[in-house]
């Protein structure tokens, strides 16, 4: 009981400082997701064109995967420093596989038979790819984003071993303190809500985009 009122009175008395790095922490999760898809989805679109490739890119992605995150920061901090730009970047290393997989699948999955009737109706390639393949591989491709964002939420907490901010701060504040199970909590449950969240709303996109639901509106 002594816990929970602990975590209420550091609630109250640091709500402010508590939303600042909420909003720090989830904008550092968005950007390295959305720098992470403007490589992506391109790339995941060629090689499912070119399925030659596939193998290699998504075997690189694997290895990137593989590597703990921490380390990668840390690598990725003696280029480019401390704070949040090696936060975003490492999150957006780690979210390519997740996002160029999905797009390939995506790509892969569209009816070979729409295609080929694109073709007969005088499309070109690009027209077939914006009118016909996206559309249909976008339900794909939002699953793709909404893995990788939920996973750098979790990603971008390990950020404030690198000097980043955002909810992970709070959390190191309680570990180093002598009874800090409270601001742990603090840093914690705001940490999962922001996952639970993002994961409810892309997933509420993700039904939305998918085709029979895009006619309807």
């Amino acid at each position: 009981m002594s816990i929970l009122q602990d975590f209420l009175n550091y609630v109250g008395a640091n709500s402010g400082y508590i939303m600042t790095q909420f909003f720090r922490h989830f904008l550092m999760a968005a950007y390295g997701v959305l720098f992470a898809a403007i490589i992506s989805i391109p790339l995941g679109i060629f090689i499912a064109k070119y399925g030659r490739l596939s193998s290699w890119v998504l075997a690189l992605g694997s290895i990137i995967q593989t590597i703990p995150a921490l380390g990668a920061m840390a690598v990725i901090m003696i280029v480019m420093g401390l704070g949040t730009n090696t936060a975003i970047v490492t999150l957006a290393l780690y979210s390519i596989l997740p996002i160029t997989q999905n797009t390939y699948v995506g790509m892969k999955d569209v009816d070979k038979t729409v295609i080929e009737a694109g073709y007969a109706s005088g499309m070109t390639k690009f027209q077939l790819l914006r009118m016909v393949e996206l559309p249909l591989a976008v339900s794909v491709i939002m699953a793709g984003l909404r893995t990788a964002l939920v996973i750098g939420i979790g990603i971008v907490a390990i950020g404030a071993f690198i000097g980043a901010g955002g909810l992970g701060a709070i959390i190191v504040t309680g570990t180093n303190a002598t009874d800090g199970t409270a601001i742990i909590l603090a840093g914690a449950i705001p940490t999962a809500l922001m996952a639970i969240i993002a994961d409810f709303v892309l997933g509420w996109i993700e039904r939305l985009l998918q085709p029979g639901n895009m006619k309807a509106l």
